[in-house]
């Protein structure tokens, strides 16, 4: 009788090791991609020193010499830049500040926010008031909107509903009505909250001008250094002027 190639045939050990490695994932950690110190690595660079003062066009080593002297670091900010640029910084500090600023944007807790009217607000007060709705929108708040009745204004509460459709039209795709328009006394009130989808591209293109803005700036920065280092050396290699005396 032929016995059958054990060898070929998993251990109960082995296949319990097996199972169990199949269960986890190897993530590779977040690396950053920001270069600093020495990891900066290019003939020159424009240097903005911890003030914002420039300090120009230098070798990254000279720069990190003046940056451990204030016992901070190098850090590019505008790498696609000739030469690239870079800011004199704590960026431990930095980091830190930035960590810290998105982890108390994730753990907002959404609250009710109140916008009052009156039936007879005009426009620049309803725009006022549209901005104070938006930015609680924006932030992942609740809105509720309030019309005032006083006196003989409760004959027409029409217009409390006018105005109310008014608002959740010039608000657009940013508010969608949780609570419709009902009357509590002499108060007409809806409840709104924000369209995630709507909230998240305003801020997606708030960013995009925000960074535009930036760039523009450190941009008109380095040429105003660019133009003004140019000027230097033109008028350092202006010829000196022969005088008569000398000529004979």
């Amino acid at each position: 009788m032929r016995m059958p190639n054990v060898a070929c045939y998993p251990w109960p050990e082995e296949e319990s090791q097996i199972s169990v490695r199949s269960k986890f994932r190897i993530v590779a950690p977040e690396r950053d991609a920001t270069r600093v110190n020495e990891r900066i690595r290019v003939r020159e660079v424009r240097v903005i020193g911890a003030d914002g003062e420039q300090l120009g066009v230098m070798a990254p080593e000279d720069a990190l010499v003046v940056a451990r002297e204030g016992g901070l670091d190098l850090v590019e900010v505008a790498a696609n830049s000739r030469p690239p640029v870079c800011r004199i910084m704590d960026y431990g500090k930095y980091k830190y500040e930035q960590k810290k600023k998105n982890a108390s944007k994730k753990s907002h807790s959404a609250t009710l926010k109140e916008v009052k009217l009156r039936p007879g607000t005009d426009q620049h007060d309803l725009n006022f008031k549209l901005n104070n709705a938006r930015k609680f929108l924006m932030e992942g708040d609740k809105v509720k909107v309030t019309v005032m009745f006083r006196g003989r204004e409760m004959v027409h509460t029409y217009r409390g509903r006018e105005q109310l459709n008014e608002v959740l039209k010039q608000l657009g795709s940013l508010a969608k009505m949780e609570s419709s328009p009902r009357m509590e006394g002499r108060f007409m009130s809806m409840i709104l909250v924000a369209d995630r989808e709507a909230v998240a591209e305003a801020k997606r293109l708030a960013e995009q001008v925000a960074e535009a803005t930036s760039k523009a700036a450190e941009e008109t920065v380095t040429a105003k250094a660019a133009a003004k280092e140019n000027l230097s050396e033109s008028q350092g290699e202006k010829p000196a002027e022969v005088s008569p005396a000398a000529s004979d």
